[in-house]
C-alpha cells in the first residue's frame, strides 16, 4: 500500500494560489525504498563494469576454442 500523499482539507494552499483552484501536493519525499533502488542500480553498474572487464581479458569471445585433443578418459580398474 502507498501512503496518501496529503490529506484533504489539511493542506494549505501554495502563496499566491487561487483558493479553490486544485489541490496543493508536496512532492513526495525519499524513502528505504528509493535507496534500495539506487544500491540495486549501482550494482547493476558494477556488475557490469565487472563482466566487461573480464571479457576483455578474452577479447569478447564468448565461444570456447576447439580442443585439438580430446580430453584423456579415466579407466576404473
Amino acid at each position: 500500500m502507498s501512503r496518501p500523499r496529503s490529506a484533504r482539507g489539511n493542506a494549505a494552499p501554495a502563496r499566491g494560489a487561487a483558493q479553490g483552484r486544485g489541490v496543493f501536493v508536496s512532492a513526495p519525499k525519499s524513502d528505504i525504498y528509493v535507496v534500495m533502488l539506487a544500491v540495486a542500480l549501482g550494482a547493476m553498474f558494477l556488475g557490469t563494469l565487472l563482466m566487461v572487464m573480464l571479457m576483455s581479458r578474452y577479447d569478447f569471445k564468448v565461444k570456447p576454442a576447439a580442443l585439438t585433443q580430446p580430453a584423456a578418459t579415466a579407466q576404473l580398474v
